[in-house]
């Protein structure tokens, strides 16, 4: 909710990048009361209560909330592509992998890239209690994050890029009337109120969040497809700062800059120019690489451009 305005006007400066107005629908995030370890809502100021966002998993009570699920099912859609904002190398409603679950009469689908070390900080896709699940990294021990089988491949290995494909009659009707035990308590230091109601910052953790993730679903499903996918061609987690070594800004555009090479150099088109000079494919131009040719076979193109 508190970036709700700047993303609505956010596209109304870019002109919804090109879509109708009535093909682009907001709905905002949810929030809950932050709680003492009591249970109590604590109060951050003398008027008002400690709220935080209810996390990714928000998304489905949001979603029913706002009437857009009642709408996706007046419209008779389907099913739902969802992905983090954070992956500049994810490809919207990509046909692959929807069309992969929907091959499969799947509920909900998940899409994943192998884990590139047992130490790389991801939640795994696998089997908790026999239901499919997300385990965060802080779940696996030492000796499972390192267990490999026969072949010396991970065990445990399935990393979780958030990437889901979803029907959007499970999430009417097994998601959302679930949701309430879906929620997960995050130990934070909350400001609040003082015995005076002035707001204080505590040093220590004080209070608890209630936060749901985008996965808790995955056990509800009754028929989970899951799909491995190159990590080169569309994960580049954008989580750290800019001059971080890893999953920032940096590397996500080295990620983007080495892909869209690798797809002029396979239709046939040679590149002159320091290899950090950024070419980068319009995805209005080519989604996967595919029809190239026309534009750069037998030709030299000079990095930085932008083929569009």
């Amino acid at each position: 909710p508190m970036t709700h305005s700047q993303t609505v006007s956010f596209f109304e400066e870019h002109n919804f990048f090109g879509a109708s107005k009535d093909q682009v629908w907001f709905f905002e995030q949810g929030t809950m009361p932050c709680l003492s370890p009591e249970g109590k809502i604590l109060l951050e100021s003398a008027g008002s209560v400690a709220c935080n966002p209810d996390g990714n998993g928000g998304l489905y009570p949001a979603l029913k909330r706002s009437g857009c699920l009642d709408r996706l099912l007046d419209l008779g859609v389907k099913s739902l592509h969802v992905f983090s904002v954070d992956n500049p190398l994810c490809r919207p409603a990509d046909p692959r992998f929807i069309g992969y679950c929907l091959s499969k009469s799947a509920d909900c689908g998940n899409k994943c890239v192998w884990k590139a070390s047992p130490d790389e900080k991801v939640g795994v896709v696998a089997k908790k209690g026999g239901r499919p699940s997300v385990m965060e990294y802080s779940e696996l021990d030492d000796a499972r994050k390192k267990q490999c089988d026969e072949s010396g491949r991970l065990v445990f290995g399935a990393g979780n890029i958030c990437n889901h494909f979803f029907s959007v009659e499970f999430l009417a009707n097994v998601v959302v009337p679930n949701m309430a035990a879906m929620f997960h308590l995050a130990h934070k230091k909350i400001p609040c109120a003082g015995e005076d109601g002035k707001t204080v910052k505590p040093d220590s953790n004080n209070g608890v969040k209630l936060e749901a993730f985008v996965f808790d679903v995955f056990p509800m499903s009754s028929n989970m497809a899951i799909l491995e996918t190159r990590r080169e061609e569309e994960f580049a987690p954008v989580k750290n700062a800019p001059g971080t070594a890893t999953d920032s800004p940096d590397s996500a555009r080295a990620m983007v800059n080495a892909l869209c090479r690798s797809w002029v150099e396979q239709a046939g088109g040679k590149l002159e120019g320091a290899k950090d000079d950024v070419l980068e494919v319009s995805p209005l131009l080519s989604y996967a690489g595919e029809g190239l040719e026309d534009r750069v076979s037998g030709k030299t193109l000079s990095a930085p451009c932008h083929l569009e």
